[in-house]
């Protein structure tokens, strides 16, 4: 009876990755607590008997596995998914079978409500507002238009907590989370949104475990990060804004463009390549975004990439120290990519972000200076990077193991695993990650959700998890169903308060 409440109890706590393993590193342990140490950070936590699993597979076996996801039959998280009839969709079909009509809708109302009152009022509620938020009690319902412009990110947000439940390839579900959050791009700000699950799908989930360089590409070139960091405005100064077979060479139509902006170059350098020590000058920054000139999109049309050569700057840059030759077009802004992806602060950052992730908030110097060799040495191979932090001493030293705090949403999975729990419908967990400050692919600064102790220990967070957990032991989770017998239930109830204060 009081195994699940262990297990709930376990799910407040914290989770352990690895380390480095470097020549002549010792054999990976195989006792239970090595295991569960090694489940609790490849996964999103341990479901009933999968630690006899695990060792009845063979631990060195298993790890092999979860470094090569496409072995993995997944097919009951698959039928599990096929309801979700917007995940596959292109970005072009998404904002016109889906945001455009929404959006003529709104107009159309808000419009009609002017003529109305005789003003030029906005409705209430309009603008920035989360697309997927319901409305609050006593608001208009929402159309059908509606609620289908809104159905892409909520099937969005329950596919990516049905993976981290009932999937199989778990350590892909785990980097897939930590690589978007380390490329994040913001939901809530204007065309973003129609991209997202392009995003994920196509510039984050195929190259977690392949090489870095191709997913820094990728990200690069995406609609949803060009227009989260505005980089498809970026111009240099005096150039029009006609694209491709439309006229000229931008994407913002036929109107003046506002000149060379600096979001995208300043978090290149100093979120996903260098990092913030990483030894570049603002000079540098003003470069970079001067090679990504011209690297733009259509929005509002579901188009990819663009190049538009006629808003490119031409003349001669100098980034890190390598001098890019005048009139080189498109290949600026991949050469920089290249540079970036072969500097040494990069391995170390990256080696920095993977341990602090895996291993603890303040991984050691040893560990990440042989991670950082393994990125250098591979030219940015993570698979081989993964590996050698999962299989370092480090990874499984005592003080390692429970040291990181989850984060709400590591919190809420590993607690629905740990008691077997059945998820009929994922949207109300979506929303308690919201009311626990973690609104799934809405964190709006380019950081990402942190992933360290100091953001999510609290008092009120504190609590918030506990009350979810003695919620989910008395069955009161929304969409959930958990196999506890009458007995059992009726045991927690009444044990609810004491565990509360725990």
């Amino acid at each position: 009876m009081f195994g699940r409440l262990i297990l709930l109890i376990t799910a407040l706590g914290s989770t352990v990755l690895a380390g480095t393993a470097g020549p002549g590193a010792k054999a990976v342990p195989t006792d239970e607590a090595a295991i569960t140490h090694l489940v609790n950070r490849l996964t999103y936590g341990p479901r009933p008997g999968d630690v006899e699993r695990i060792r009845a597979m063979g631990v060195e076996k298993w790890i092999d596995q979860q470094l090569s996801p496409d072995r993995i039959d997944n097919h009951a998280l698959d039928a599990r998914l096929a309801r979700l009839e917007t995940l596959a969709l292109d970005s072009r079909t998404i904002i016109q079978d889906y945001a455009e009509p929404a959006m003529a809708e709104r107009q159309q109302r808000k419009l009609d409500e002017s003529r109305e009152l005789g003003t030029g009022s906005r409705e209430p509620g309009s603008g920035n507002a989360e697309p997927n938020m319901l409305p609050a009690a006593g608001s208009r319902m929402p159309s059908e238009a509606e609620r289908k412009d809104r159905e892409v990110l909520t099937d969005l947000e329950e596919a990516k907590l049905l993976r981290a439940l009932y999937g199989e390839r778990q350590l892909e579900e785990v980097l897939v989370d930590f690589w978007f959050n380390h490329f994040n791009v913001f939901a809530g700000k204007g065309q973003t949104r129609n991209y997202v699950n392009d995003y994920e799908r196509e510039a984050i989930r195929p190259y977690v475990l392949g090489k870095f360089r191709d997913m820094l590409g990728a990200t690069a070139k995406h609609p949803a990060m060009l227009f989260y960091l505005d980089n498809w405005q970026s111009s240099v100064a005096g150039a029009t804004g006609a694209t491709g077979a439309r006229g000229a060479a931008g994407a913002a139509g036929a109107r003046r463009v506002t000149g060379i902006n600096e979001n995208y170059a300043r978090e290149l350098l100093e979120l996903h390549t260098l990092g913030v020590d990483g030894g570049y000058t603002q000079q540098d920054v003003v470069n970079v975004a001067r090679a990504f000139t011209g690297w733009t999109m259509r929005p509002r049309e579901g188009s990819g990439f663009i190049f538009a050569p006629g808003r490119h700057d031409r003349d001669e840059k100098i980034v890190l120290g390598h001098t890019i030759r005048g009139g080189g077009g498109i290949d600026d802004g991949e050469r920089v990519l290249d540079i970036v992806a072969a500097h040494p602060s990069t391995a170390r950052h990256i080696a920095k972000e993977l341990a602090i992730r895996f291993v603890s908030d303040d991984p050691p110097a040893a560990l990440i200076d042989r991670t950082a060799a393994v990125f250098t040495s591979t030219k940015g191979d993570l698979r081989a990077v993964v590996r050698s932090i999962i299989t370092s001493p480090e990874f499984y030293a005592a003080d390692a193991r429970r040291a990181k705090v989850k984060t709400p949403f590591e919190f809420v999975v590993s607690a629905l695993r740990a008691t077997g729990a059945d998820v009929r419908t994922a949207l109300p967990l979506a929303r308690t990650l919201r009311d626990m400050g973690m609104p799934l692919y809405f964190c709006q600064p380019p950081t990402g959700y942190d992933d360290t102790a100091a953001t999510w220990v609290s008092a009120g967070a504190l609590v918030s998890r506990m009350n979810f957990a003695v919620d989910l032991a008395k069955n009161q989770v929304r969409g959930v169903r958990v196999p506890l017998s009458e007995e059992q239930t009726m045991a927690l109830k009444i044990g609810a308060p004491e565990f509360q204060r725990q």
